[in-house]
């Protein structure tokens, strides 16, 4: 699967998204809308990754699915 696709599903995949980053609030979720930028830039907030780091976490999560 690509982002496009997860992009234009987002509400289907945004409840993966807050299983897999559970300390993302329902709002930061939603805030992220679909945009692979946005959602790397929450986990580096949220959990102190570096932009590095929160890129090849989303990379997995694209892959997993």
């Amino acid at each position: 699967m690509n982002w496009d696709q997860i992009e234009g599903k987002w509400k289907e995949f945004s409840g993966d998204v807050k299983a897999k980053w559970g300390e993302l609030t329902d709002d930061e979720v939603a805030e992220v809308n679909g945009d692979r930028e946005a959602l790397e830039g929450k986990i580096q907030a949220k959990y102190g990754k570096t932009k590095e780091e929160a890129k090849e976490e989303v990379e997995a999560f694209l892959n997993a699915h």
